[in-house]
């Protein structure tokens, strides 16, 4: 069954939620037949994913350029990349989806500052769920030796908070954030969601001193 170009969202450079930095994650040179966008099925195209926020793009590369999977790419001018729009976790090509969790570890290593800060700031939800238990493999116990941990002093590296309470915090975020993509979750730590089902925490605003 074929699937239906989700409403187009020009991305506006300057505008809210502004990408600087996107890595990319699929380069198709020839284009591809089948892509649901029709500007995309005989011309060369990217998919690529936004360092601040996640966001997902394609664009097109300007004559002559060609890019590699994991190279990242600044969308300021003078930008390798024009005609960018938003895409949904549903129209990235299976190399895309391949590389997403390596693209998304790198941008959280090279934010760690920011990272590691969600583990010292992150409340509860309601009376019966908190934030740290949204990460996967989080449940109760682990989220109170988080806790425990944080009242001590606050963790200040990945390392510290893999030494101090036996999480591996990379990989438990990338998992979320992938998550979050794919859609259909009731709450959002990071990800702003596209439908109105699920509730935006706003966790990135916050870690980036942003209003929310």
């Amino acid at each position: 069954m074929s699937r239906s170009p989700s409403p187009r969202r020009t991305y506006h450079p300057g505008g809210p939620r502004y990408e600087q930095y996107v890595y990319i994650l699929d380069y198709l040179e020839m284009g591809n037949p089948s892509d649901i966008h029709y500007e995309h099925r005989s011309q060369a195209f990217v998919q690529c994913i936004g360092t601040k926020y996640f966001s997902l793009l394609e664009a097109t590369p300007l004559i002559g350029i060609k890019v590699e999977p994991f190279e990242k790419v600044e969308l300021s001018y003078p930008s390798k990349l024009k005609k960018i729009i938003h895409i949904t976790y549903s129209e990235l090509t299976s190399v895309s989806r391949a590389n997403l969790p390596e693209a998304i570890k790198r941008i959280i290593i090279e934010n760690e500052k920011i990272y590691v800060e969600f583990f010292n700031i992150a409340e509860p939800i309601n009376i019966r769920l908190h934030s740290l238990e949204l990460l996967p493999e989080i449940g109760k116990k682990t989220m109170n030796a988080i806790l425990d941990a944080r009242r001590q002093r606050k963790f200040i590296s990945f390392s510290d908070i893999r030494e101090r309470v036996g999480v591996d915090p990379v990989k438990t975020l990338v998992e979320r954030i992938i998550r979050e993509l794919s859609g259909n979750e009731k709450y959002y730590l990071f990800i702003k969601p596209k439908d109105k089902g699920g509730l935006y925490l706003g966790y990135l605003e916050r870690l980036y001193g942003e209003i929310f």
